[in-house]
């Protein structure tokens, strides 16, 4: 419930509070340090290390997977402690050190192990920060808080891409260096979530008992309405594969190789910018709404895929694209923090990244599979397809009024 406080602020300032802002400049910090690694890293590993794509393959598979896995149980640790600070500074601290370690490789077996480090320090930070963002923000404000959240990690998907190409033009390539100074920004976020994070606790939530450290008993606990809504999460992402697809798409449709990074900016551009008013949206309208019409831009945008045929449909599709990523993003975590009980919030957001992740791997083999026997467009169109679906499903799902705690 909005307080005294809140109403006295500037309209522009509501719903931002000191952990939504902290979080967010983590996230801009944090993402800007990662996105000068990543972008280079399968350069990094065939031509510096000589490794191939299977090992590519296998580092991020054991990454992804464990990563989701400990979202979960990160979550429910939370719950049970009463306790999200720890979990938050633990996870940025150990990805942010780690890290830049990966200059010091000489062989992909230690990417793999430092890349597995890194993704359990997103693991374990990734549910507690969800969760205290929505233990922070009266329940009218979420959408807007999840929002500037996702804005400021795609600012830093930008900056990140940007900075390394500066470096590289002034240390001549030099890869490692790169990396290494990749700890700078990674350190600020650390000292920001130090100094600036508070713990904070919903009111009423003391007089809960904690809750059991059991997936099965979690599950049970929560509403019956949230099951469904995984349900329907799962059954989108079996159609929401790799982005990795589009840009090979846009390659085929004529974007040259060296214009891939130029469109993907283009998409973090649109995807900032759409976030933070997608999140108002929802708090005015309601989040289903919004998650829907997002939805049903992500179906006519792989359908647009499935039918290009020139290199300025995937410039434009490309930009589409990110509406969807602003509609629904921050929309959708903030629909899991309305109707999920306080004191299991942690829990919820485990069980919601658990299913986007679990999903992930089939959807994304399923849709090399079609694309491989029937074509592109046969691809993109059981994309499109499984998003209507999730679409019908959710608009008729019955969701209860926000929880204020």
């Amino acid at each position: 419930m909005t307080t005294n406080k809140e109403l006295s602020l500037p309209l522009w300032r509501r719903g931002l509070t000191r952990n939504v802002v902290v979080l967010g400049f983590v996230s801009l910090l944090n993402d800007g340090a990662s996105e000068m690694i990543y972008p280079l890293l399968p350069v990094f590993l065939t031509t510096v290390l000589g490794a191939g794509p299977a090992a590519l393959g296998i580092i991020e598979g054991m990454a992804e997977a464990t990563a989701s896995l400990l979202k979960l149980y990160s979550g429910y640790l939370s719950d049970r402690v009463r306790k999200r600070k720890g979990w938050i500074v633990a996870g940025y601290s150990i990805s942010n050190v780690i890290r830049p370690l990966i200059a010091l490789s000489t062989s992909w077996l230690h990417v793999l192990v430092l890349r597995f480090s890194d993704r359990v320090g997103k693991g374990l930070r990734t549910s507690p920060r969800d969760a205290i963002i929505a233990d922070s923000t009266p329940s009218e404000f979420r959408g807007k808080a999840y929002g500037f959240h996702r804005a400021m990690d795609h600012s830093g998907a930008i900056i990140g891409p940007l900075a390394a190409t500066g470096l590289l033009a002034l240390f001549q390539d030099d890869l490692k260096t790169v990396f290494l100074l990749s700890f700078i920004p990674g350190l600020l976020a650390i000292g920001m979530l130090l100094f600036g994070l508070k713990e904070q606790t919903p009111e009423g939530v003391r007089s809960v008992r904690p809750a059991s450290f059991s997936p099965r008993s979690a599950w049970n606990e929560i509403s019956a309405t949230f099951r469904k809504y995984l349900v329907i999460m799962l059954i989108f992402t079996l159609g929401n594969s790799t982005d990795a697809f589009l840009l090979l798409r846009a390659q085929q449709l004529g974007v040259a190789v060296g214009l891939l990074p130029a469109i993907w900016v283009v998409l973090h551009i649109v995807k900032m910018g759409f976030s933070v008013p997608g999140g108002i949206f929802s708090d005015r309208v309601g989040r289903k709404k919004v998650i829907v019409t997002g939805w049903v831009v992500y179906a006519l945008v792989y359908a647009g895929f499935a039918a290009a045929e020139q290199q300025w449909h995937a410039w434009a599709l490309f930009a589409v694209y990110g509406v969807f990523f602003g509609l629904t993003e921050g929309v959708e975590k903030a629909l899991v923090a309305d109707i999920a009980p306080a004191h299991l919030r942690g829990s919820a957001f485990g069980l919601y990244h658990l299913i986007v992740g679990v999903g992930a791997l089939p959807a994304s083999l399923l849709f090399g599979l079609v694309w491989q026997k029937a074509g592109p467009a046969a691809a993109f169109s059981m994309g499109a397809g499984l998003a209507v679906v999730a679409s019908l499903l959710l608009s008729l799902l019955a969701l209860p009024k926000p929880l204020n705690n």
